[in-house]
């Protein structure tokens, strides 16, 4: 590949972010962040798919499918390997998606 403006760019971009991720307290601080990202998420589809009542099952696959494939992505690897964070984003995400609707089925029952 050329050596452009713009491939120095944004090769020097990405360096610089992953150098500013390896502290492990920003990794950290980004985990929390997708966790708070994905209860916001399950909320908001919860109360999407409530308001319309014709996909409830349609979108309960498609989140099955989509937990589960996260999971396999992250438990398939050797706990001594450290993940990726891509890896633990998407797992971070997860955990706030069930959290939330778990939230709200709480709340539906009550």
């Amino acid at each position: 590949m050329q050596n452009t403006r713009l491939n120095t760019l944004f090769g020097a971009t990405t360096e610089r972010l992953g150098s500013w991720l390896r502290n492990p307290w920003r990794r950290l601080s980004v985990i929390i962040i997708s966790v708070l990202l994905g209860n916001f998420l399950g909320i908001a589809i919860a109360a999407i798919s409530g308001q319309r009542g014709s996909q409830d099952v349609v979108i309960a696959v498609i989140l099955v499918a989509t937990v589960e494939f996260i999971d396999l992505i992250t438990y398939r690897s050797k706990p001594e390997r450290t993940r990726s964070l891509l890896i633990e984003i998407a797992n971070g995400l997860k955990i706030g998606l069930t959290y939330a609707l778990f939230l709200e089925a709480f709340k539906l029952g009550s």
